[in-house]
């Protein structure tokens, strides 16, 4: 049996925390190949996201990933953020949270073409009697 990672237990944990003490919380998270998020946003490969009410609709904080809708200069985009790219969550007004270090995102599978066929050989001719 695998163990379940702690993070997305602790991510609710802080949400939770700042929702109860009418803070603003806020995620850090480093954008990999999986993460799902404006990429105007991005800065030095990282994003800030305010998950406030007023600011995402249906908020899920899942096991394996964080999905939401937002508006980014006005326009709606859907936001998937794996839980391991998550390096921090935290409060707005005090900065009080949790700050993680990013997993290493799984190596994308090889295309098939390159599983599948040789390396290319030029064509010869054979004499058969």
């Amino acid at each position: 049996m695998s163990e379940l990672s702690t993070r997305p237990y602790l991510i609710r944990a802080i949400y939770e925390w700042c929702v109860d003490s009418a803070l603003t919380p806020y995620l850090a998270v480093k954008v990999n190949e999986q993460t799902e998020v404006p990429p105007a946003y991005v800065k030095d490969g990282e994003i800030v996201l305010s998950l406030s009410t007023t600011a995402v609709r249906n908020l899920e904080l899942g096991n394996e990933y964080i999905t939401c809708s937002g508006r980014f200069g006005g326009a709606s985009f859907n936001l998937i953020v794996p839980v391991g790219a998550v390096i921090g969550i935290f409060a707005k007004e005090n900065g009080q949270g949790l700050m993680f270090q990013a997993e290493d995102a799984p190596n994308p599978p090889p295309p098939e073409e390159k599983l599948d066929k040789p390396a290319a050989q030029r064509p010869t001719l054979k004499i058969v009697k």
